[in-house]
């Protein structure tokens, strides 16, 4: 399955804040990371803190779209959707 995010690089530390309304992207899980935009950096914190909150493999995570943006596109196996769910959604 598909999930969009919506990162803020260089925070003090790894945080989930939920999920979000976007005006292009549609709802995003927004992500908190601690590592850099630099080099790739950001993206692999990413991929390792996704991982780590979805209870998967790095492996099973793969990074679609948006290397270089706040907004990315990753594919997550079908069965992290329960996982998913449980995260907080925002309050009307």
């Amino acid at each position: 399955m598909k999930l969009a995010l919506k990162i803020t690089p260089g925070a003090r530390r790894n945080e989930c804040l939920g999920w979000e309304e976007h005006p292009q992207a549609g709802t995003v899980l927004k992500l908190k990371i601690a590592s850099p935009p630099v080099d790739g950096k950001a993206n692999r914190a990413i991929i390792a803190y996704l991982a780590e909150l979805l209870g998967l493999g790095k492996s099973e995570i793969t990074l679609l779209h948006g290397t270089s943006g706040r907004i990315k596109l990753v594919e997550v196996p079908d069965s992290a959707q329960q996982k998913l769910a449980q995260l907080p959604h925002p309050q009307p």
